[in-house]
């Protein structure tokens, strides 16, 4: 089977940028598929010329309408880092396809910064939120921004110094490897800069006096999140999570979720994870939206309803969380739809679920635990200990 679709990464000086194989494939295709800027790099080759589709995923049905020409997809980079390889790679068989990577937006600004990619964080916020930064956010930090535009290093500034790390160093790289190329630096407190839309943003992570300093390992204090005080607390969400054992890309089901406080760890704990927070109070669903928000997991998808009728329309999860007792109808539910190697967590405080998870327990297996925490708290003018409500714990691996 001789492969139909190249998928060609440009750098700055189009034509010129390709290596041998990759120009053969563009000048030999049939259709070029491209934005505005990528066209215009490769004038001059013959070709039927189709721009990017609108919506974004149509793409995948224009090159399942042109199947079997041969076909060049242009982009910016490497095809296969934050790009448009991604989902042609989910959609169509390796046999059919080829890769021509060319150097990344990451690798020209580490170079411009002199930093070594290893000790760096690599994000997007690309047509998406940059609150989905927020977690990278910790003294020391270094991180390379792909931009949306020209306000993202504005937003990204601004979230720095709200979280106390205004002293923060911002460099703005635009139009890397052109003659047009320009650096923009200031810190995060004092960045009034205008910034090109075309733009890659370095940042070195400085803390100020009182800096917001949270670890991306489950176990965030509880002050962390807004609450009514019915979240599942911090050592029990953290003994929670290492049940649960988010993966990347893994889907979770957070039934019951409230604050939100399981799923919003979840999400921050490995990369590409999702969530669903099933919720039918609706203060408590503005509760968990506020903490995605705030604490960089603004995905976290948050549905209006109670288990088990809201479960159908779901998609599979990999694991699923249950912060309060658990029906037999909605165990059988989650069980049949968890995926294989799925990991189910269900975490009780009343006597009337615990008795429902013993039995649970009892038919199939798995593990079952009792959580007791007690914390230091003031009584008068001496200290002493308060224990929290106990948690019994089931888990178990399908």
């Amino acid at each position: 089977m001789m492969p139909w679709l190249h998928i060609i990464g440009l750098g700055a000086n189009g034509l010129d940028s390709l290596a041998p194989s990759a120009r053969a494939a563009l000048e030999t295709a049939e259709v070029i598929i491209g934005g505005d800027r990528h066209h215009t790099l490769t004038n001059g080759i013959q070709a039927e010329r189709i721009a990017w589709p609108s919506p974004f995923d149509a793409l995948v049905d224009k090159l399942e309408s042109i199947r079997w020409r041969r076909v060049a997809v242009l982009t910016t980079g490497d095809p296969l880092w934050f790009s448009v390889g991604a989902r042609i790679a989910q959609a169509f068989p390796r046999e059919e396809t080829v890769f021509h990577p060319q150097l990344s937006a990451f690798q020209l600004a580490a170079c411009r910064m002199n930093w070594t990619l290893a000790d760096v964080e690599m994000l997007t916020v690309h047509g998406r939120p940059v609150e989905q930064a927020i977690p990278f956010f910790a003294p020391g930090a270094r991180l390379v921004v792909l931009s949306t535009d020209g306000n993202t290093p504005t937003a990204l500034a601004q979230l720095l110094t709200e979280r106390g790390y205004g002293p923060s160093r911002l460099t703005v790289l635009a139009h890397m490897d052109t003659p047009e190329e320009s650096r923009i630096e200031s810190s995060a407190a004092d960045w009034s800069q205008y910034a090109p839309d075309f733009n890659t943003l370095a940042i070195e992570v400085i803390p100020g006096e009182q800096p917001v300093v949270l670890s991306r390992t489950p176990g965030l204090p509880d002050s962390a999140f807004v609450s009514d005080g019915t979240m599942t607390k911090s050592e029990v969400r953290a003994a929670t999570l290492a049940k649960l054992m988010p993966m990347r890309g893994a889907l979770l089901w957070d039934i019951g979720c409230g604050a939100g406080s399981v799923a919003v760890e979840w999400m921050r704990a490995a990369p590409g994870t999702r969530a669903i927070g099933l919720e039918p109070r609706a203060d408590r669903r503005a509760m968990a939206a506020a903490n995605a928000t705030a604490l960089g997991t603004p995905g976290l998808e948050i549905v209006d309803g109670r288990a088990p009728d809201a479960l159908a329309d779901l998609p599979d999860p990999d694991a699923v969380f249950l912060g309060g007792g658990l029906s037999k109808e909605t165990f059988d539910i989650v069980w049949s739809r968890l995926r294989p190697f799925g990991r189910l967590v269900a975490n009780s405080v009343t006597l009337e679920s615990e008795a429902r998870l013993l039995e649970l327990y009892r038919q199939h297996g798995g593990d079952l635990t009792r959580i007791s925490v007690a914390r230091a708290e003031p009584v008068g003018k001496l200290t002493g200990w308060r224990p929290n409500m106990t948690v019994t714990q089931w888990s178990l691996t399908k």
